[in-house]
């Protein structure tokens, strides 16, 4: 069993954090928020005074956490994780991040770094169902899989640094405009008398099927467990859409791509985060469609 640093204990990385715990490692945790760290060390796992001080003698060292900025600070910055590990620690970043800090981060850091951005939402983390889109060195991907393998089901090796966040940011901007036409598709039926059963009874098993359809139908009934059975309580924000979003123009345009459908989705993300649904799920943006707005 390892000893795993784990730093950002959101509503993902606690979940991921005692998973571990649960295969049998030895976590340490740290987070700025303290009520965090005390839910997962009820848990079992062991506080940390730091986020350097989470990275002390592990084994493999872990982060979770909002955006690039704190990605690389967390990192590269005074006192960072990367200076504070082991020589021959292994060390992870799971945030959803700008391939371009993904890439400096792991140039910088002095150690085998892979990015794994995550895919599967709270559920998947609860469930330790998620999908790791890795980027990094064959041989350090062998090395992380029986810790990846403890938080989620399937691991991809995706290439060099940065594959990973280039994958999980193609991977959302195809599903946020899945989404965004499947509401619009759910709209015109009900407009048209098509009961939304029907309609997921067709598109479910033909040419349209999806996994938005499949597994988070924006309207209540047809799949029992999508967020809209329960008023959009999410699963995966519309904000944190966005924000993937809105990582996806800016890889776009440094490779020279005009991502015009991309450029759509988020400008509808857009308008519907800034209209009070941000803290809703992503599939809740059907609730702007039927609105009109």
């Amino acid at each position: 069993m390892a000893r795993i640093g784990f730093v950002g204990l959101g509503r993902m990385g606690a979940h991921m954090a005692r998973n571990l715990l649960k295969a049998g490692h030895e976590v340490v945790v740290f987070d700025i928020v303290q009520a965090a760290v005390d839910a997962v060390v009820a848990s079992g796992g062991k506080a940390a005074f730091s986020s350097a001080a989470a990275a002390q003698d592990a084994d493999v060292v872990i982060t979770m956490l909002p955006a690039g900025e704190q990605v690389r600070d967390a990192w590269l910055g005074q006192g960072g994780l990367a200076k504070a590990s082991r020589a021959d620690a292994l060390l992870m970043d799971c945030s959803t991040i700008d391939v371009a800090t993904a890439r400096e981060v792991a140039a910088a850091a002095g150690r085998p770094f892979l990015d794994a951005p995550v895919s599967g939402g709270v559920m998947g983390a609860e469930a330790g169902t998620l999908t790791f889109m890795v980027g990094g060195d064959a041989a350090a991907v062998e090395r992380a899989k029986p810790i990846l393998g403890a938080m989620g089901k399937t691991i991809v090796h995706c290439g060099d640094a940065g594959a990973g966040q280039v994958a999980k940011l193609c991977n959302n901007m195809m599903l946020a405009a899945t989404m965004a036409v499947t509401s619009e598709a759910f709209v015109m039926a009900e407009r048209l008398g098509l009961p939304a059963q029907a309609l997921y009874d067709v598109c479910s098993k033909s040419t349209a099927m999806s996994w938005a359809l499949n597994n988070s139908c924006p309207v209540a009934g047809p799949v029992p467990t999508s967020a809209a059975n329960r008023d959009f309580a999410p699963g995966f924000t519309a904000a944190l859409m966005r924000k993937d979003l809105g990582l996806a123009q800016q890889a776009a345009k440094d490779a020279g791509v005009d991502a015009k459908v991309g450029a759509l989705a988020l400008s509808l993300f857009d308008r519907f985060v800034e209209g009070g649904g941000g803290g809703k799920d992503f599939s809740g943006i059907i609730t702007m469609i039927r609105e009109g707005k």
